[in-house]
C-alpha cells in the first residue's frame, strides 16, 4: 500500500506533490508507468481522462470519463499511453475534516467510472485550470483552492444523476434485485431488522452506491425502503397472524426489543400496533384497497 502522494507519485511517474493533502496535476502518459499489479493507496483519487483506452476492457475503446481510488480499494491497469488528464489527490484527514463537501461517490471507484459527455468534461477542465492556479501559489490561497475543490466535486454529483437517468436499464437490474432480496429477506428467521449494508453485500455494491441509486429511481434513500417494507409485513402480520402476540411479531421483524418496534410502527403509522390491531375497519380497509386497485 502507498501510504503518501509521493511514494506512489513517484511509482507512476508523475510530479512530487508541493502538499500532504492535496495534490493536483496533469498527466503526462508518455512519461507514465502504463501497466501495473494491483496496487492500493491509502488516500483519495479523481482521476479525469481523455481518449483513455483500457486494454484489459472487453471491448477497449477510448473513452472520456472521472475515475475514483478510495483508500484500500486494490487496483491495477494496462493502458494505452494515449491519454492526457488531470488528477486530484486527497489525504483521508481532509475527506473527514470536511465530509459535509465529500459525496457518495468517492466511494464509487470499485463500480463505475463517469461517463463525460464533451460539455460536462470542458466544464471540469475549466474548474481544473482554476484549481491548479490556487494550488501552485496554495500559502496565501488555500481557502480559495479548496473551494474549487468543492465546485469540481460538486459537478460530478450533477453529472452522476445525469447518468443514472441516461442509462436507466443498467440500473433498474440493482434496484430490481433490491427489491426481490428485500421480499425474500423475512422467508427465514430474521435475527435483526434488515439494514442497507446488507443488501449492499447481497449485490457485491458498497452501501453508499447502492443508496444513491435507490435514491434516484424510488424517491426515497434505501433505508426509507426497506422501513416502508417492515411497515407493511407488520401489518400483514397484525392482520393474519392472530396466534402471535405484539411481542413475538416485534421479534418475527427482527426487532430486539419489542418496545422499540412499538414506537416504529407508531411513528410510521400513527397508531400502536396494538391499537392498530384492535381497529377493526384496518383489515378491511387493505382488502377493499387491493379490490380497488
Amino acid at each position: 500500500m502507498f501510504k503518501d502522494f509521493e511514494s506512489f507519485n513517484e511509482y507512476i511517474g508523475l510530479p512530487k506533490p508541493l502538499d500532504n493533502d492535496i495534490d493536483i496535476g496533469y498527466y503526462d502518459a508518455k512519461k507514465m508507468r502504463s501497466k501495473s499489479e494491483a496496487v492500493t493507496v491509502d488516500f483519495y483519487r479523481i482521476s479525469i481522462k481523455s481518449n483513455f483506452i483500457d486494454k484489459t476492457a472487453a471491448k477497449p475503446s477510448p473513452i472520456n470519463a472521472v475515475f475514483f481510488n478510495s483508500p484500500g480499494l486494490a487496483t491495477h491497469w494496462d493502458v494505452e499511453s494515449t491519454f492526457n488528464g488531470m488528477y486530484v489527490q486527497l489525504s483521508k484527514k481532509l475527506i473527514e475534516e470536511n465530509r459535509f463537501l465529500f459525496k457518495n461517490y468517492l466511494d464509487y471507484g470499485e463500480h463505475e467510472a463517469l461517463q463525460l459527455t464533451e460539455k460536462e468534461e470542458q466544464e471540469i477542465r475549466t474548474v481544473f485550470s482554476l484549481m491548479l492556479k490556487y494550488y501552485d501559489s496554495r500559502q496565501n490561497n488555500y481557502g480559495v483552492l479548496f473551494s474549487y475543490v468543492h465546485v469540481l466535486v460538486s459537478l460530478v454529483e450533477t453529472f452522476y444523476i445525469r447518468q443514472f437517468s441516461t442509462h436507466p436499464k443498467q440500473y433498474n437490474r440493482i434496484l430490481s434485485d433490491f427489491q426481490q432480496y428485500l421480499k425474500e429477506y423475512y422467508n427465514k428467521p430474521a435475527k435483526q431488522l434488515p439494514t442497507v449494508q446488507y443488501f449492499a453485500d447481497k449485490l457485491h455494491l458498497s452501501s453508499n452506491y447502492l443508496g444513491d441509486i435507490i435514491k434516484h429511481f424510488t424517491n426515497k434513500s434505501a433505508i426509507e425502503n426497506i422501513h416502508d417494507f417492515v411497515i407493511k409485513r407488520a401489518k400483514q402480520l397484525l392482520e393474519e397472524r392472530s396466534d402471535l402476540n405484539n411481542t413475538e411479531i416485534a421479534y418475527e421483524l427482527g426487532f430486539e426489543y419489542p418496545n422499540y418496534f412499538a414506537k416504529f410502527f407508531k411513528k410510521h403509522v400513527s397508531l400502536t400496533p396494538k391499537e392498530y390491531r384492535a381497529k377493526p375497519q384496518s383489515k378491511k380497509h387493505v382488502t377493499n384497497t387491493v379490490k380497488a386497485t
